[in-house]
């Protein structure tokens, strides 16, 4: 399924200046603001006076006079510049980190972190440039613990091997080399306290509580935010914005007097987002969770929103790990909260309808999908619209659901009235893709010539728009290749199948992925058609390494590689094909599809597998599972899941059971001949594979009594008066 941004709702990121829309409701929700890129207080740019291999600072030398605090600050603000270039903020490690903060986290014990951000926020409020005053008592806040502490020249530390030297005290006049003041009291015996671990605990646990009680303060939260949203949505250091959203959500939580707070669920969600933006999904769902259960629908329509944009978020993050059961219960229950708030015909439910009709098609659920689908044109019609893009989005992919599910006529009409709709709102260019639909449903109902001109219209449009080598035009060679392969024309066939991989192979900068994937399926689909299967694989094969690099296409993934299992058995080469379908099958338990008739097909085929490399007690087990499945899916009767009996008798045959064998394959025989007839051929071979079981238990087929009608070939009556006809 094609992704969609939700409107007002936080997917994969946090979301953009564009996407602060009508979802959200008034204007005073904090979903909605937005994400204005800023530069970091602490990127000023480099003095002009200082070198590169310049420290900024003189220690160490006797007869020196040591720098003040003042001046100390201002010899590290252009420390951390030293390489002339703009300063950067801490990537949190020493490989990384500026110079600055080099120096803090030597001074404040490892608490880098937090006198960072106190100076950074100091750093918001500072004077025009060319005054220091805001710079000295940003300083001073820092700094202030550590002026407390006065220590003998003797515990002055050295360079270090870097070349820098740590943050010192206030100077200490002298005369004769001796101090012209005492020593403060409490401090003296200094060489004691340097080497005594009590003195140097108290000292650090002092600077610590000072930093602490300075930094957490409940409106630092909001500032930690909105830094943590302006470093993930310029794309820098999503680690660093990660710790952020953790402090703004811990000082949330701290001053939130256990009220629900419309500040903390937004910090949820755009914690959530960072996670999945570092591809650690199942770190954000716990988190999302928890977003959902603190808004309070009754408390205000903002709540209600907050916690309608959550399970949006959660949903998206699970379709994100392929559990598409779990994602689509989310999609629905956020769907109820909207419709409860908005009204069952507000034309944003309509598109959140679309939503999750879309992700229900992609996990094969098409009546739902149709349904919702349906929804989405009602409020259309309800709101006495005129036919919009909105519409016409909402009528492509009903016609894309009733294609799947075999409805072409119906399916031709909602994509005409799509083409028409675009076409009045100006759309022409975008057309195309419509035709193109339309194409694919005349070539479903046998119209080839209208197919085949619906397709050159579209290849026509797409090469003048798009260009020539545009993965959208590579699609309708596709298209065109699969018509003529359907209609015996092999060359014409194979001859847009090489164009189409030219583009392919060779796409144009900035096409995703995927769409070069999707197209190598497809090409591979019409090879296997034309039994070319070793070069199907290796097209399947491409796909395949394109797409385990990409999250969220486990169910697509799992797809391939049970196609690859069925050539790699058509081929004779079992032990691939049983160890291919192993793969498929465990990725799509893994996500949750465990239910669906994919799903019991795949089983099918890894049991034939195992048939052929005589693992009968695990082909047993995987038929009897396929053969559930199947039940509950399409029914006792549908040829599927009479192809599964037929293999389940089979290998109860091999296995010795030989009663449970008979009963199967007498079932199949009967129903067979009810539904296809007595002389229908597909009967003749399971008619004889029952005989000779039944001789060779002893035993004759009990019968059913069946009318004359039942006895003959279902499809005589049609096909006689097809003949009249003609």
């Amino acid at each position: 399924m094609k992704e969609l941004n939700m409107p007002g709702i936080v997917t994969h990121g946090v979301q953009d200046e564009g996407g602060s829309n009508e979802m959200n409701g008034d204007q005073d929700s904090p979903f909605k603001e937005p994400l204005n890129l800023v530069k970091s207080p602490r990127g000023g740019s480099v003095s002009p006076g200082r070198g590169q291999g310049d420290d900024g600072a003189n220690f160490g030398g006797d007869g020196v006079v040591e720098p003040s605090i003042e001046q100390l600050y201002e010899n590290v603000c252009d420390m951390q510049s030293s390489d002339q270039s703009p300063s950067r903020q801490s990537f949190g490690s020493d490989g990384d980190e500026s110079r600055i903060d080099s120096e803090l986290r030597h001074l404040v014990g490892g608490r880098m972190r937090e006198v960072e951000i106190m100076e950074e926020e100091c750093g918001e409020g500072k004077e025009p440039e060319g005054s220091s005053s805001s710079e000295i008592s940003c300083a001073w806040k820092i700094f202030e613990a550590l002026n407390s502490q006065v220590e003998s020249d003797n515990t002055l530390p050295k360079l270090t091997s870097k070349g820098r030297s740590p943050l010192s005290k206030a100077p200490i006049p002298r005369k004769n080399g001796k101090p012209l003041r005492k020593p403060i009291g409490g401090v003296t015996g200094v060489k004691n306290t340097k080497n005594s671990p009590i003195g140097k605990s108290v000292s650090q646990n002092r600077v610590e509580s000072m930093a602490e009680s300075a930094l957490e303060k409940p409106e630092r939260a909001p500032v930690l935010l909105k830094q943590a949203r302006d470093l993930i949505s310029s794309g820098d250091n999503p680690q660093k914005a990660l710790d952020l959203a953790l402090q703004a959500m811990e000082l949330f939580e701290k001053f939130g007097n256990g009220k629900p707070s419309l500040e903390l669920v937004m910090c949820l969600h755009v914690t959530a987002a960072i996670y999945c933006s570092l591809g650690q999904y199942a770190e954000a769902i716990p988190i999302l969770e928890r977003s959902i259960e603190i808004p309070v629908i009754g408390e205000s329509q903002q709540h209600a929103l907050a916690k309608f944009a959550g399970h949006m978020q959660l949903g998206d993050t699970y379709a994100m790990l392929g559990q598409l059961e779990n994602s689509i219960m989310c999609y629905t229950t956020g769907l109820e909260v909207q419709k409860q708030i908005l009204g069952e015909t507000d034309p944003r439910v309509g598109e959140t309808c679309r939503y999750v009709a879309e992700a229900n098609v992609q996990a094969l659920q098409f009546d739902e999908a149709e349904r919702l689908c349906q929804m989405a044109l009602d409020i259309h019609k309800a709101n006495n619209s005129a036919p919009s893009v909105e519409e016409a989005a909402d009528r492509r992919l009903m016609g894309l659901i009733c294609e799947t599910k075999g409805n072409h006529e119906t399916a031709l009409e909602h994509l005409v009235l799509a083409s028409m709709a675009m076409v009045n709102n100006g759309q022409e260019a975008e057309v195309a893709s419509v035709d193109c639909s339309i194409g694919d449903t005349y070539l479903s109902l046998s119209r080839y010539d209208e197919a085949a001109f619906a397709y050159q219209k579209a290849l026509t449009v797409f090469k003048t728009s798009k260009g020539e080598n545009h993965p959208a035009v590579g699609l309708v060679f596709v298209r065109l290749a699969d018509l003529y392969n359907r209609t015996g024309k092999i060359r014409e066939s194979k001859s847009y199948c090489e164009n189409a991989l030219k583009i392919y192979e060779n796409p144009m900068p900035g096409v995703p992925l995927e769409e070069i994937a999707s197209g190598l399926t497809n090409i591979s689909t019409i090879y296997e058609s034309m039994n070319e299967l070793e070069q199907a694989l290796k097209l399947l094969q491409k796909a395949l390494e394109i797409y385990s690099d990409t999250p969220g296409q486990q169910s697509t993934i799992a797809g391939i590689e049970a196609q690859m299992g069925v050539m790699y058995y058509m081929l004779g080469n079992y032990s691939e094909s049983y160890n291919t379908l192993k793969d498929a099958i465990s990725k799509l338990r893994a996500i949750g599809e465990k239910k669906s008739s994919f799903f019991g097909i795949a089983l099918n085929q890894m049991g034939l597998a195992c048939v052929q490399r005589y693992a009968l007690s695990e082909a047993t087990e995987l038929f009897e599972e396929a053969k559930s499945i199947l039940e509950q899916e399409y029914g006792p009767y549908h040829p599927e899941t009479l192809g599964v009996y037929s293999n389940l008798a089979g290998t109860y045959d091999a296995i010795g059971r030989l009663d449970d064998a008979i009963q199967i394959l007498e079932y199949v025989v009967n129903t067979r001949e009810e539904k296809l007839g007595t002389a229908n051929p597909e009967v003749d071979d399971e008619k004889r594979r029952l005989g000779e079981l039944l001789k060779e238990a002893g035993r004759v087929r009990s019968r059913k009594a069946r009318s004359l009608e039942n006895l003959l070939d279902g499809n005589a009556h049609a096909a006689n008066n097809v003949v009249i006809r003609a």
